[in-house]
C-alpha cells in the first residue's frame, strides 16, 4: 500500500494520500514564524486544521516539554481516537482507541517509515500483545501525524541532564 506524503513545512501544509486511501490534510494557519524543530511549524492546536477526505477532525498536540509523553499527538477522526506517542529516541507508537497499531519513525523530512502490527501485508510486528491490524484510514492518519510532528523523544532523565549540563560554565 503506497502512501504519498507532500510536506511543505515553511508553507505549513501537509497532504497524505494514496490509491484507494482517504486523503489527510493538515494546514498551519497564518501567524508567528514557524518553529524549525517541528515539521509542520507549530504544536499550537489553534493554528492547525486537520481534515480527512474533506471532513474536519480534531487535533490536540501536546506542548512537547521534558517528558516523552508531552510530545504525544491526539487526533479524533469520525469518532475514532488516535494517539501518536514517543516510545524511544526516534520512534513513536500509533494507537487507535488505546490499541497499538504499529511503530512509526520520521525525522521531519517528509518521509515516514512504519512497522505495522501483525496481520498486515508487511507481516512486521511491534511485539505488543495489544496490537491491532491497521486499516487504510489508520495508516494515513498515523503517517500524517508522524510527518507533521516528527517521532521519538529523549527520556526525561536525558533531557534533565542536558539542561543541567548547559547551566554549568
Amino acid at each position: 500500500m503506497y502512501v504519498q506524503i507532500d510536506l511543505d513545512g515553511p508553507a505549513g501544509t501537509l497532504r497524505v494520500s494514496g490509491h484507494e486511501l482517504p486523503t489527510v490534510e493538515l494546514v498551519r494557519g497564518p501567524g508567528d514564524e514557524p518553529d524549525p524543530l517541528i515539521p509542520i511549524g507549530t504544536r499550537a492546536a489553534g493554528r492547525l486544521t486537520l481534515t480527512v477526505d474533506g471532513a474536519p477532525a480534531v487535533l490536540r498536540p501536546a506542548r512537547g516539554r521534558i517528558l516523552r509523553r508531552s510530545y504525544r499527538v491526539d487526533a479524533t477522526v469520525a469518532g475514532t481516537r488516535y494517539r501518536l506517542v514517543p516510545c524511544s529516541y526516534g520512534e513513536s507508537r500509533l494507537l487507535r482507541d488505546g490499541r497499538v497499531l504499529g511503530t512509526l519513525e520520521s525525522t521531519g523530512d517528509g518521509t515516514v517509515d512504519a512497522d505495522w502490527a501483525p496481520g498486515t501485508e508487511t507481516g512486521a510486528g511491534t511485539g505488543a500483545e495489544t496490537g491491532a491490524a491497521p486499516e487504510p484510514l489508520d495508516r494515513v492518519v498515523g503517517t500524517a501525524l508522524a510527518a507533521a510532528f516528527g517521532t521519538g523523544a529523549a527520556p526525561w532523565w536525558d533531557t534533565t541532564l542536558n539542561i543541567a549540563a548547559e547551566l554549568i560554565p
